[in-house]
C-alpha cells in the first residue's frame, strides 16, 4: 500500500489536507538529480514523505506518511525538513501526531547531511512529545536504519504491519558486511511484537478503527466537564475485627478470586491494552483506558502466578512516564506474590528497577490512585504503591515478604506464617489505621469479590475508583502535590 492510498485508508474520507511545500534545494549533482526525476516521474511526488491533516473519527491528527517507492523511503535533507515542519506544526496546533514510516534509512546520496536530518526530526518529535500532545508510530514494510533509530522509534504507541521488516541493520547491509545473511524471524513486527518493542500489529485496512479506539481512550467522555471538588469519600465499613490476617492471606490466595484484568474489565471503559506480545511482561498489564470516563494509564498486576521481574518494572515505568507525558491520571492495581528471587532478576537489576518505580512514583506530578486488589508480597507491591489516594479491598494485605518468607527468617521454619501475618499488621484495616490506606471496600459475603464478578467489582471497587479519580482530577495540583507530601512523610504513623 502507497502513502496516499494508506492515508486514504486511515483517514475519514476527504479530509486529508496537506501540509507540503516544495521540497528544498540540495544542489543534487547529474546522476543524483536523474534519480530524483525518475522517482517523481515514478510516484508524483516531490518527496519520500507526504504530510498534512486529517480526521479519524471525526478527531482532527497531523500525519506524516513514507512513500517507500521514491527512493526506497529515504530521507534526505528536503524530506527532513517536512517532516520536522509538519511535527512542528502539528505541536503548535496542539494536535495528535501519526507518523507511519517505511523506509531504508538515511539518503545515501546525501551523506552526512542525510544522515543528521534525523537529529532534527528527533528534536521536533521530542518537543511534540514534551507539549504533552500523542505522538504514534506505525512501523511499516520495511522500516530501518536512522529512521528506525529515530523518529520511528519514538512514539508513545508504537504499532507494526503484520510481517514488516523492522531492524536497526537492513538485511542486505548485514550480509555484505558478515558475510552471512540475518538469521530470520528476528526483525519482523511479530517478533518485535513479542519482545515488548511494539505494543500492537495492526493490519493497514484495520489501523483506523484501532487509532479511533486509542484517542477515544484518551478523551475525556464528551458534554463530561471535570468533576467539581469535593470532600473524599469516607471509608466503607469493613469489619475485620476478631478476623485473622491469615484469613484474608489464603482468601487472596484462591484459583477464583478476580485479578487487575477482571477489575480492568469491570471498571474501565475503551481499553487499549499496550505490548501485550505472547512473551509476558511478569504478569504486569499497562493500557489507556477511560474510567468513569476520565482517560488514565492502568498498570496493573494480575493473577497468572509470576513473580515481578525487572523487565515488568521497565514496562510498568513506562506507563508512568506515558502518563507524565500525556498527562493522564495513573491507576496502579496490586495484586502480587513478590518479586522475582533469581541470579538472572539480580544481575538484571532487579532492586534497582524497584528503586526507580518508587522514584518515579513519588516524583510524579499527575493524579495518582494505587489499588492494592489482592496479594502485596514485598517490593513489588511497594513500587506500585505510591499515590495520592490509595484504597484497598477489604482482604487485600500488605507486607514486607510472604508470611511464610517471613517466619523463616524469625522462626527458621514457615509454620508460624499465621502468628506472623497476625505481628506485622498487613490487613487492610491495619494499613488505614497506620494512614497506608484510605479507603477500604467491603468484600461480598463469604468470600471473594466474585460473587457476581462484572456486577460487583462494577459497583464496589469500580464506584470507588470512579469517585477517587473524580476527585484528585479535580485538585489544585500544587495542593495535592503538597497533601501527597505531607501523606508520604507520614506514612506508618498510627492516626
Amino acid at each position: 500500500m502507497n502513502a496516499r492510498d494508506l492515508l486514504d485508508a486511515l483517514l475519514d474520507p476527504g479530509t486529508f489536507r496537506s501540509w507540503d511545500t516544495g521540497p528544498a534545494d540540495v544542489r543534487p549533482g547529474p546522476a543524483y538529480a536523474a534519480d530524483l526525476g525518475a522517482a517523481r516521474k515514478k510516484t508524483g511526488l516531490d518527496e519520500s514523505v507526504i504530510t498534512g491533516t486529517g480526521l479519524i473519527g471525526g478527531r482532527r491528527v497531523a500525519v506524516a506518511a513514507s512513500e517507500f517507492a521514491f527512493l526506497g523511503g529515504s530521507i534526505g535533507v528536503a524530506a527532513g525538513e517536512l517532516l520536522a515542519r509538519a511535527v512542528e506544526r502539528a505541536t503548535a496546533e496542539r494536535l495528535p501526531m501519526i507518523s507511519l514510516p517505511a523506509s531504508g534509512g538515511t539518503r545515501m546520496q546525501e551523506g552526512t547531511a542525510a544522515f543528521v536530518q534525523m537529529v532534527k526530526i528527533t528534536a521536533a518529535v521530542t518537543a511534540h512529545k514534551a507539549a504533552h500532545l500523542l505522538y504514534v508510530a506505525y512501523l511499516r514494510h520495511p522500516t530501518t536504519g536512522g529512521v528506525f533509530a529515530s523518529w520511528a522509534s519514538l512514539g508513545h504507541l508504537t504499532i507494526a504491519e503484520p510481517g514488516a521488516l523492522i531492524g536497526f541493520l537492513g538485511p542486505r547491509v548485514y550480509q555484505a558486511l558478515n558475510g552471512s545473511p540475518f538469521p530470520e524471524g528476528v526483525q519482523t513486527a511479530e517478533n518485535l511484537h513479542a519482545h515488548g518493542l511494539v505494543d500492537a500489529v495492526v493490519a493497514p485496512g484495520e489501523l483506523a478503527v484501532f487509532l479511533n479506539r486509542v484517542l477515544t481512550a484518551l478523551t475525556l467522555t464528551p458534554g463530561q466537564p471535570p468533576a467539581p471538588r469535593q470532600a473524599p469519600a469516607p471509608p466503607e465499613s469493613a469489619d475485620m475485627a476478631g478476623r485473622p490476617a491469615w484469613e484474608s492471606v489464603l482468601r487472596t490466595r484462591e484459583a477464583s478470586r478476580p485479578g487487575a484484568a477482571d477489575l480492568i474489565r469491570a471498571a474501565a471503559t475503551d481499553t487499549v491494552p499496550l505490548q501485550t506480545g505472547p512473551l509476558p511482561q511478569d504478569g504486569l498489564i499497562l493500557a489507556l483506558a477511560r474510567i468513569g470516563g476520565y482517560p488514565c494509564v492502568v498498570i496493573g498486576q494480575d493473577r497468572n502466578g509470576l513473580a515481578l521481574g525487572p523487565a515488568g518494572l521497565r514496562l510498568a515505568r513506562r506507563g508512568i512516564r506515558l502518563a507524565a507525558e500525556l498527562r493522564l491520571p495513573l491507576v496502579t492495581v496490586i495484586d502480587t506474590l513478590g518479586a522475582e528471587l533469581s541470579p538472572a532478576a539480580e544481575q538484571d537489576g532487579l532492586a534497582r528497577e524497584i528503586a526507580f518505580c518508587l522514584a518515579d512514583l513519588v516524583t510524579h506530578r499527575g493524579p495518582t490512585i494505587s489499588l492494592l486488589l489482592g496479594q502485596g508480597t514485598g517490593g513489588a507491591a511497594l513500587a506500585l504503591l505510591p499515590a495520592d489516594r490509595t484504597l484497598a479491598a477489604q482482604h487485600a494485605w500488605l507486607a514486607p515478604l510472604a508470611p511464610e518468607g517471613a517466619s523463616a527468617i524469625v522462626y527458621r521454619d514457615s509454620s508460624h506464617a499465621p502468628d506472623l501475618a497476625a505481628q506485622q499488621g498487613i490487613r487492610s484495616t491495619d494499613l488505614a489505621a497506620l494512614g497506608i490506606v484510605d479507603r477500604v471496600i467491603p468484600e461480598a459475603p463469604g468470600g471473594t469479590l466474585g460473587c457476581d464478578l462484572g456486577q460487583a467489582l462494577r459497583r464496589d471497587l469500580g464506584d470507588a475508583l470512579r469517585q477517587e479519580l473524580a476527585d484528585v482530577t479535580a485538585q489544585d495540583e500544587e495542593a495535592r502535590l503538597a497533601a501527597r507530601a505531607r501523606r508520604f512523610r507520614q506514612l506508618g504513623v498510627p492516626l
